[in-house]
């Protein structure tokens, strides 16, 4: 007879396992991908640069007497800001690369890698102080500042100015790529914003310090005389030096600083056609150090970061930016929305505590955060075309990228500046 059928007993079957919301963490992973410690760094940096930037605004906006007394020096201070920028973070920019690639060492010997790109940014410090102020006179005639200050006062506030500032610069740099090959710190990550603050900090105040020795009757031509002779002095000398790289980073440096120089001065231009706005609010003026030197900051950070990966081979220079660099970008898109919001506040507050007028917290938080957002746009086109145009043409992308960036977004931070106060009816 046939067998009686057996039928299975009760089939339990395990729940499906119901997936927790995303947390911010995950959310904050999406975006920016395995390097949260990365981004971390770099808002401890960008932190650090709205603190020291809002002090160099600070001292800006209270020498609105010496800008209003010194005409035309407004102009030369983006593009004097700027050049420690460019030359000290493209300088960081390249020994960042030296210790991903494993040739980093430091040395007082002057031909080793450390030894020629310390002498390199000296050399390029004196000379290009000297183009720049010659850049700043002809800018101030052509774009029709009235009785703007002389030649030779441009030259000693220059490079008077630069000298000093660019002896704290260049320390903190090696300090920094010091720290970073002993602790493992991207110095990516760290090196363009810090540098570029710590520019901020030391040159305004180097600069106000300078302008002391302008219009002296006999001291201010022959210190021109003499500071313009050093120049020429140090220029010739390193080109006929036996340190290949000196030799390559000059030649490579020079047009270049040169052409993104009259950017800065442009820069300068648009603020001093606007001094009597940014001296009824100097809080406004105390903002423009701090907003630009974020820009390039973040353009900077952009650009270091692009640099190395290209370096490596982990990304290539393509059209269309590849998936690592997109996450590059968006990760400085994160930054850029923590970074204009801690400098427009940061601005406010410091100007209030020490007397400058303001139009108020919630009025520079938005200027700088519609100015910076569009700013923003061009950091990422230009950080990353720079770069790739440099790779392209076979250039060093650490000496060309950052000068690059950081003078058009002086430039364009400049306008976007003025634009956001404009569209908000600030000032």
């Amino acid at each position: 007879m046939p067998s009686r059928p057996v039928f299975p007993g009760p089939v339990h079957l395990d729940p499906v396992p119901t997936r927790s919301p995303p947390s911010f963490r995950d959310a904050l992973r999406a975006v920016l991908g395995p390097d949260i410690a990365g981004t971390r760094q770099g808002l401890v940096a960008l932190a650090l640069s709205a603190a020291t930037g809002t002090v160099a605004g600070i001292t800006l906006g209270s020498i609105t007497g010496t800008l209003e007394a010194l005409p035309g020096l407004l102009v030369l201070v983006p593009a004097a800001v700027a050049l420690r920028g460019n030359v000290f973070a493209a300088l960081g920019s390249r020994l960042s690369t030296a210790i991903h690639a494993g040739t980093f060492g430091m040395s007082r010997r002057a031909d080793t890698v450390v030894g020629q790109n310390v002498i390199a940014a000296a050399v390029l410090t004196l000379v290009l102080s000297v183009v720049v102020a010659l850049l700043a006179k002809v800018v101030a005639v052509g774009f029709g500042v009235a009785d703007s200050i002389t030649v030779a006062d441009y030259v000693v506030i220059s490079v008077v100015g630069g000298v000093i500032a660019s002896l704290v610069i260049g320390a903190m740099a090696l300090v920094l790529a010091a720290g970073s090959a002993r602790y493992s710190w991207d110095l990516d990550n760290v090196a363009a914003p810090i540098l570029s603050s710590t520019g901020d900090l030391v040159t305004i105040p180097s600069l106000v310090v300078a302008a002391n020795l302008a219009e002296l009757r006999l001291v201010t031509p022959s210190l021109a005389v003499v500071l313009t002779g050093a120049a020429a002095g140090a220029l010739w000398w390193a080109a006929r030096s036996d340190l290949t790289l000196l030799r390559r980073l000059l030649v490579e440096s020079l047009p270049l600083l040169t052409v993104v120089s009259l950017l800065s001065l442009v820069a300068g231009i648009s603020i001093e056609k606007r001094l009597e706005a940014f001296v009824a609010l100097p809080a406004l003026l105390a903002l423009v150090p701090n907003y630009l030197g974020s820009a390039g900051a973040l353009g900077g950070i952009l650009s270091s970061r692009l640099a190395t990966k290209l370096h490596l081979g982990l990304i290539e220079p393509a059209r269309v930016p590849s998936r690592g660099a997109r996450r590059d970008m968006g990760t400085v898109f994160v930054l850029a929305a923590f970074s204009f919001t801690l400098t427009g506040a940061a601005a406010h507050l410091g100007s209030v505590a020490i007397g400058l007028e303001s139009p108020g917290l919630a009025d520079m938080v938005a200027v700088t955060l519609l100015g910076g957002l569009l700013a923003n746009v061009f950091i990422a086109a230009v950080a990353y075309y720079g770069t790739i145009v440099a790779v392209r043409f076979g250039l060093d992308p650490d000496t060309y990228g950052i000068p690059v960036v950081t003078s058009t977004l002086d430039l364009v931070g400049a306008f976007t500046l003025i634009l956001a106060i404009a569209a908000l009816g600030v000032g």
